[in-house]
């Protein structure tokens, strides 16, 4: 730390023991409009937003740069609330500051359908810029979003003409502090050294069960610089001039990410709870909420903020002054650089090429005339190389198994400290990968994919919930999909992800049969807008299929005829991935023998499902027994074959062998499959 800002915070944290006690009116309107709501609701968590308030006044009124009238003002700070139980601070703060949120709203917290739910909810309520409450995912969006400045930074400011330049504040707790996400996000933040992410932590020593002492002792200053970061400890979290000059040091500090360490009270202002964890999760209190009237010198009733207070809290015209002035500036970067602010805008906007549709169809030709037999995980590498020409923004990653995962491509450049680029190496950390993606989706300008092995997925699980639930589009890639591994054996064996995986609503899950299929589950991922997508590929060849054309636009559907019978058919197998090779054959074995049956390619359940009941039942004829076969669990599929079909799955945990011996033992066989129709023919 330089000097001179190492005295400054010295001298504000000695001049903080010697101010008042009574906090600020600005912080206090907070404090109340967060314990009537919650009081209100009769249910949330008071604690936090009375504790955090000087905290938030200092961050949201000297320092964080955005427009009520504008929330998506491309140019404007993200602010995270990682502790989301704490939810009243932020809405009392976008209120305050003049967002799109009455006080109507305010008193409607935690009813149905209120754009103020019981933890921020991303769509529900300008300003919420990613939903938190699993306690550590935010601080990991913040990663994620302060990453997608850098490489955006670094891609697009020239000449002095800085168009992105902007900061991401977080607030955190204990409970954040504690979940393992933290420490492998912010671990990675230090490792590529974000000077543009500045953390104020919540240190009240207060979790749910009472004082951290009996678990939670770790020296939090030490673990963050061990991480590379700046930290400034021991401020008083009460005292606004000292937070101001932390801040400041912190914002000075460019080659790293900055914790600062605000020692604070739960509940502060409460006449008789400050301090206890009494705060944390319940109402204070009718009573307890009109004894602290009194004993913070509140004279307003429930929900009455004074005009005055209004006034100095509010942002709009700040924020018009900082929107226009980023105008201007876009304006001279515009003349000058008239294709990068065009790519710029369309990346923020989220906007695809407009030739996108019809470059992918001329690569699935190409693709189609190599017709290669291949891993569908090398299948799916060479389907980014492709995407990658035409959509920049792409930036890939994996949890330390990019030459398993293939998730490079000759044009990729890894992120540094010191440079941008677009492939993230993030260390085997598949929970802070998932939870950074989500940050990078957020912050807009970047389409981030990233992989781990399919039984990873595990790992990864509440992440990929998340961007499911937040309605956002990162692409997980997973391969490795099934015993068909071998010799690692169970442990990294999928048996029953990709089912559970597609169980995750708002989740589109593919799993391709070859490199045809591949590039469609690719392209139909990128252009999802409104979801995540899961990518399951093999680790062994797969052959490339023939089709039609018609067959070739069907994919997309999530399921389709990929092999007619040859004559009237007698029944209908369903195949994903690897075992659609499997179908065929035994397509080819029943046929010799007089049975007909028609081959249905399923790489998406999510998406067939979508379809109208016309295309589903033109596929999957009412009349014809079903036979699904999938190298995983079998429950999902009995709803495509019903009570009079069968599933050829896996119930139970794999072995460590070659991989054809597997795929024998657990009778993944054409024998056995031609077994198996025979017995559903009625």
């Amino acid at each position: 730390m330089k000097g001179r800002l190492k005295t400054r915070i010295i001298a504000a944290f000695s001049r903080s023991e010697k101010v008042s006690k009574m906090p600020s009116q600005l912080a206090n309107a907070i404090r109340f409009l967060s314990a009537d709501a919650i009081q209100k609701a009769n249910s949330g968590h008071p604690g936090a937003p009375m504790g955090m308030a000087e905290m938030a006044e200092v961050v949201w009124n000297r320092f964080l740069n955005h427009n009520p009238a504008n929330p998506k003002f491309y140019n404007r700070d993200r602010f995270i609330l990682s502790n989301g139980h704490a939810s009243m601070l932020l809405y009392s703060l976008l209120h305050l500051t003049g967002y799109n949120l009455s006080i109507e709203d305010l008193k409607n917290f935690r009813q149905l359908h209120s754009k103020t739910p019981g933890h921020p909810e991303y769509g529900y309520t300008d300003g919420v810029e990613t939903t938190t409450g699993p306690l550590g995912q935010g601080i990991a969006n913040a990663v994620g979003m302060a990453l997608a400045e850098k490489i955006l930074s670094a891609e697009f400011n020239k000449d002095g003409l800085n168009i992105v330049d902007h900061h991401t504040y977080v607030f955190m707790g204990d409970g954040c502090m504690m979940e393992g996400v933290s420490h492998e996000a912010c671990s990675l933040a230090g490792t590529l050294g974000l000077g543009k992410l500045i953390v104020l932590y919540d240190d009240n020593n207060i979790s749910i069960d009472g004082k951290v002492d009996g678990w939670f002792t770790e020296n939090i200053p030490a673990r963050f610089e061990s991480y590379g970061w700046h930290v400034v400890p021991d401020v008083n979290g009460h005292d606004t001039a000292a937070i101001a000059a932390a801040v400041e040091a912190a914002r000075a500090e460019t080659g790293k990410p900055s914790l600062i360490c605000c020692k604070t009270l739960i509940g502060k202002g409460s006449a008789n709870k400050e301090g206890s964890h009494k705060t944390h999760g319940a109402p204070l209190g009718a009573d307890e909420i009109e004894a602290t009237r009194k004993h913070l010198g509140w004279a307003y009733p429930a929900f009455e903020i004074p005009q005055e207070i209004y006034a100095a809290w509010s942002a709009k015209e700040k924020g018009a002054k900082l929107e226009a002035e980023w105008n201007a500036l876009f304006a001279q970067y515009q003349a000058k650089f008239p294709a990068e602010a065009a790519e710029f805008v369309r990346r923020m906007d989220k906007k695809l090429p407009d030739n996108f549709d019809s470059y992918v169809q001329t690569a699935l030709q190409e693709v189609c005339a190599k017709a290669e037999t291949i891993a569908t995980r090398k299948a799916s590498q060479n389907s980014i190389e492709i995407l990658a020409k035409a959509l920049p923004e792409l930036v890939g990653g994996s949890a330390d198994l990019t030459p398993s995962n293939l998730t490079d491509w000759p044009g990729s450049v890894s992120v540094t400290k010191n440079s941008g680029g677009n492939y993230i190496h993030y260390g085997v950390r598949e929970f802070g990968m998932g939870a950074v993606m989500n940050g990078l989706s957020l912050h807009g300008g970047v389409r981030p994919f990233g992989a781990t092995f399919l039984m990873f997925s595990e790992y990864e699980r509440n992440a990929l919930r998340m961007a499911a639930l937040m309605k956002i589009n990162p692409i997980f890639v997973f391969t490795h999909d099934s015993i068909g591994l071998g010799e690692d054996g169970p442990t990294h064996q999928p048996v029953e992800q990709t089912a559970t995986l597609r169980l995750i609503p708002n989740m589109d899950v593919w799993r391709p049969c070859d490199t045809a299929e591949s590039l469609t589950a690719w392209s139909e991922a990128v252009k999802a807008a409104d979801r995540p997508s899961s990518l399951i590929f093999s680790r062994q060849n797969l052959k490339f299929l023939p089709r039609s054309q018609a067959q070739l636009e069907n994919i997309k559907r999530g399921g389709y005829v990929v092999s007619e019978a040859a004559g009237e058919a007698k029944a209908v197998i369903i195949a994903t991935g690897s075992e659609v090779e499997l179908a065929l054959n035994a397509q080819a074995a029943l046929a010799n023998e007089g049975i007909a049956v028609r081959v249905v390619s399923m790489p998406s359940t999510n998406v067939f499902d979508r379809q109208d009941a016309a295309y589903r039942a033109e596929v999957l004829p009412a009349h014809l027994p079903k036979v699904a076969v999938e190298a995983g669990v079998s429950d999902g599929w009995y709803k495509y074959v019903g009570t009079t079909g069968a599933v050829l799955g896996l119930d139970r945990f794999g072995e460590s062998a070659p991989a054809g011996e597997l795929f024998k033992l657990f009778g993944f066989t054409t024998e056995n499959l031609v077994r198996i129709v025979k017995s559903v023919l009625r």
